[in-house]
């Protein structure tokens, strides 16, 4: 292999504190605090934990409003590279060094080409003839799954349906999905946070070339040798990316009150983070959407407490089976409390809610449980046989079996 593809020079590493806005991090650097320019819009909420290592260089003059930029962050001691911006240098090296399955033969004849009004990635040419290429940078990563998007992105389903129509004329289109995880072996949608480019996703498959690759960066941010094409398991996807299943409903109670819930009667709640537990087996997004409105008759237990605690989040769990009750289960190992009773009366468990001290959306071990509901369960689902001794659990050193 020609020399490694090296981005960034002299990268150096800090302690991760907070995310201000979507594009500004604060770290720890050698005893001070300092701000970093981060080129993802992504929500990259499973990477960027209190504590996580991030990977920052300097750039531009030390007069330069944030003089740093993070272009990657460490999971289990691998990096993962960030820097969006950049992607398209990781895209363009393996297509000059054919290393891209079904594009070995092509050539860059033009990067940021514009069709009309849409503008791809690369337009490329071999023997056959012209290829329109766009390239996506994958950060949402399981064990062995990557998911792409991490965050609701029309704009990318626009472009899926843009390459389609240029495929209905005759002309080849491809996309080329970079995965920054080595061990990453599978591919799919995300279509637990957006259904609409799942779907459609789905529906172009047949004209566009879907390309994921999966890229291992060494500690110095250095492209490491290979590439490795992943499967995608376009049944299972089929299947399971619709509108029903689990959601986890997030709720900030700022102080600690008592409120009467159905025949619980009065039920004292503490200052804290609350996380319900329902499903809809049919018009899930609805439900969710349900949940964030406080003007509404009150049906559920639930509906008790959103009248008093703040909307912190929602997330869905898409899936062709009833897990709710298994959710539950696997939250009450990470809670610091419960309710009892809530929200189960139509059901054996305990309760369907569960506190929690901190924020949920940076604590490790709720990351690594929505993980797996999300992500790594498709294992379990992929060889049954395996039985409950698969399913998730927490262990004591903070690891998932």
């Amino acid at each position: 292999m020609a020399n490694r593809l090296r981005l960034f020079h002299q990268p150096f590493r800090a302690r991760f504190l907070n995310r201000p806005n979507r594009f500004l991090i604060r770290c720890e650097l050698k005893g001070r605090r300092v701000s970093a320019f981060l080129p993802n819009p992504g929500r990259l909420q499973e990477l960027l934990l209190p504590g996580s290592m991030v990977h920052l260089v300097e750039e531009g003059s030390k007069n330069r409003k944030n003089r740093y930029t993070a272009v990657a962050v460490e999971r289990d001691l691998q990096p993962v590279m960030v820097h969006t911006h950049r992607t398209n240098d990781v895209a363009r090296y393996l297509l000059e060094h054919e290393m891209i399955p079904g594009l070995e033969k092509a050539k860059v004849i033009r990067p940021e080409i514009r069709v009309g009004r849409s503008r791809f990635d690369f337009l490329l040419e071999d023997g056959a003839g012209k290829i329109f290429l766009e390239v996506k940078s994958c950060t949402l990563v399981g064990k062995k799954v990557a998911m792409f998007p991490d965050a609701v992105t029309e704009r990318g389903a626009r472009h899926l349906r843009e390459l389609a129509e240029l495929a209905q004329e005759g002309i080849r289109t491809a996309v080329v999905f970079v995965v920054h995880w080595p061990f990453a072996e599978v591919f799919m949608p995300d279509y637990h946070t957006d259904l609409g480019f799942s779907r459609t996703l789905l529906d172009v498959k047949g004209r566009v070339k879907i390309i994921p690759l999966a890229v291992h960066w060494g500690p110095d941010l250095s492209l490491l040798p290979g590439a490795k094409l992943m499967g995608i398991p376009w049944d299972y996807i089929n299947q399971e990316a619709h509108d029903r299943g689990s959601y986890l409903l997030i709720l900030r109670l700022e102080k600690r009150m008592k409120l009467e819930v159905g025949r619980l009667d009065r039920v004292s709640f503490e200052r804290g983070y609350y996380v319900y537990v329902g499903s809809a087996m049919a018009n899930l997004t609805r439900r969710i959407e349900r949940h964030r409105r406080l003007r509404k008759q009150h049906h559920w237990h639930i509906d008790e407490l959103r009248a008093v605690a703040e909307f912190h989040a929602a997330l869905a769990i898409r899936s062709s089976d009833r897990l709710e009750c298994e959710i539950a289960g696997a939250l009450s190992m990470i809670s610091n409390w419960t309710i009892p009773g809530f929200g189960c009366t139509d059901c054996s468990c305990p309760t369907h809610l569960f506190g929690m001290r901190d924020d949920p959306l940076r604590s490790p071990p709720f990351h690594r449980f929505l993980q797996y509901f999300r992500m790594d369960r498709y294992e379990i689902t992929r060889h049954p046989d395996h039985g409950d001794g698969n399913r998730w659990k927490e262990n004591g050193d903070g690891t998932v079996h």
